[in-house]
C-alpha cells in the first residue's frame, strides 16, 4: 500500500495534512535524537586541558610547603642570662634574655598600665608565658619567691591505700575531662576537641604541640594523664572522592592545596597513590608522612 494512502486512512488526514505530517515527522525525530548524538560525538573528541594545566602549574609555582599548618615564628635572638627585675627591665633587656617581641611588649604595657610584679610567679599571669621558659627564668628574677602556704600537719594514724591514677583516651575525652588537667581551661579544652575532630583523631601525642596555646608543660601533663589506643584508626579522606571543601577542613591541608588536589584529579583522573601529591605540590618527606595516615586513594 502507498504510505501516503495508509496515513490518510489510519489518521483520517486530507492530502495536504498527510504531506505536512511527512515533513513534520522527520523534524521531530531529528530534534529528539540530536542531543544524544551530539553528546556521543563530543565524548569521542580529544579534550584540550591546556588552560586548566596552565592554571594548575601557576598554583604549583606559588605553592610554599612551609605554609601548611605552621604558625609564624619569631626570629631567634642570642640569649644572655643575667639577673633582672621585670618591674624595671627595658624591652631590649627582655629581648636579650630570650623574651619574644610580643611577650616583652606585654611586660612593658602591663607596667605602663600601673601593674607591678610582686612575686616571681606573677610572670605566669602574662598571656603567652610558657611554663618551661618561666622555670628557666626563675633563678634570675630579682623578686621574692611565691609565698608558701601554711600547711596544717595532721597525724596519719590510719594506713591508706595508694591512689591509682586512671588515664583517659585522648581521642574520646570531652572538654570536661580535659579541663581536669591543670593549665587547661574551657577555651583550650574546646580548641583541643575542635583540632582533634578536624584532624580525624590523634595518632601520636606530639600532635598536641600543634595546638595553639598549649605550652610544653601542659602538653606533658596531658600526655601523662592520657593515652592513644594502639589500634586507633583515624578518619580517612579519599583523594579521589573528597570535595575541595572537605579537604580544606583538615589542619594539614590548606585551601590552596585542596584546590590543587581537586584540579589535578579533574585533569588527570584518579590518584593511583598518595605519593602522587608530589606531582602537584612541593611536599617534603616529613609532611607526606604526616598526611599519609589521614589519606587514601581506595
Amino acid at each position: 500500500m502507498n504510505p501516503k494512502r495508509w496515513i490518510r486512512n489510519f489518521f483520517g488526514f486530507s492530502r495536504s495534512q498527510t504531506n505536512g505530517f511527512l515533513v513534520f515527522l522527520p523534524l521531530v525525530l531529528i530534534f529528539i535524537f540530536s542531543a544524544p548524538v551530539y553528546r556521543w560525538w563530543q565524548s569521542r573528541q580529544l579534550r584540550d586541558f591546556s588552560t586548566e594545566r596552565a592554571r594548575l602549574d601557576s598554583l604549583s609555582a606559588l605553592w610554599v610547603k612551609d605554609e601548611m599548618n605552621v604558625l609564624p615564628e619569631e626570629e631567634l635572638l642570642p640569649v644572655t642570662l643575667f639577673a633582672f627585675n621585670p618591674n624595671t627591665a627595658t624591652a631590649e633587656d627582655l629581648h636579650a634574655f630570650g623574651f619574644s617581641a610580643g611577650l616583652a611588649k606585654r611586660v612593658v604595657n602591663y607596667r605602663k598600665a600601673g601593674g607591678q610584679f610582686k612575686t616571681k610567679a606573677d610572670l605566669l599571669k602574662l598571656y603567652g608565658m610558657d611554663s618551661s621558659f618561666y622555670e628557666a627564668l626563675f633563678p634570675f628574677i630579682l623578686l621574692p619567691d611565691e609565698p608558701l602556704r601554711a600547711a596544717t600537719f595532721v597525724p596519719n594514724t590510719i594506713p591508706t591505700e595508694k591512689r591509682t591514677e586512671i588515664k583517659f583516651d585522648l581521642n574520646r575525652a570531652d572538654t570536661t575531662l580535659l579541663k581536669s588537667i591543670y593549665g587547661i581551661g574551657s577555651k583550650l579544652a574546646k580548641r583541643i576537641v575542635t583540632f582533634r575532630e578536624s584532624l580525624g583523631g590523634f595518632i601520636y601525642p606530639d600532635q598536641l604541640f600543634e595546638i595553639y596555646g598549649l605550652d610544653s608543660t601542659v602538653v606533658g601533663r596531658l600526655t601523662e594523664a592520657s593515652f592513644i589506643q594502639p589500634d586507633f584508626y583515624p578518619r580517612i579522606l579519599n583523594l579521589n572522592e573528597a570535595t575541595e571543601e572537605q579537604l580544606e577542613t583538615h589542619p594539614y591541608i590548606s585551601k590552596r592545596m585542596a584546590k590543587a588536589i581537586v584540579t589535578y584529579r579533574f585533569q588527570h583522573g584518579r590518584y593511583q597513590a598518595i605519593e602522587d601529591l608530589r606531582k602537584i605540590i612541593q611536599v617534603d618527606d616529613a609532611m607526606l608522612t604526616k598526611l599519609k595516615p589521614y589519606l587514601t586513594v581506595d
